[in-house]
């Protein structure tokens, strides 16, 4: 009687492994699409600030604060300070592109982080 209850058992925790597995393979591929469309669409629809096309691909740490703060001090959606919402918005940025973004690019964007304290005499 032992023996039956075991094979049963058994065959439930395979099936439910089963089903389990399928189920986390959809899960994830629905994840890496929204999550992508996700980061997207708060860089285009964002409260931050109104961003100039191609703003963090420039390539002087200078020119990048200089448009986040234009943008900042001209934007009409931000709900914070012009400093804090252009500081958020690069950090987003730094964030989202994570271990993919190269050190030369990286390091240009912080070296942006303290050229825009500069620009707003933060430092």
């Amino acid at each position: 009687m032992a023996h039956v209850r075991k094979t049963t058992h058994s065959r439930k925790t395979a099936a439910h492994k089963r089903a389990s597995a399928r189920r986390s393979t959809a899960r994830k591929s629905t994840r890496r699409a929204t999550s992508k469309r996700w980061s997207q669409r708060v860089t285009r629809e964002s409260d931050a600030l109104d961003l100039k096309r191609g703003v963090f691909k420039l390539t002087s740490p200078k020119k990048i604060a200089a448009s986040l703060k234009r943008s900042a001090e001209h934007s009409a959606r931000r709900k914070t300070g012009a400093y804090r919402s252009a500081l958020s918005m690069l950090t987003f940025y730094i964030n989202r592109a994570g271990k993919t973004l190269p050190k030369t690019e990286r390091d240009r964007l912080e070296k942006a982080k303290l050229e825009l304290k500069r620009a707003f005499g933060r430092e």
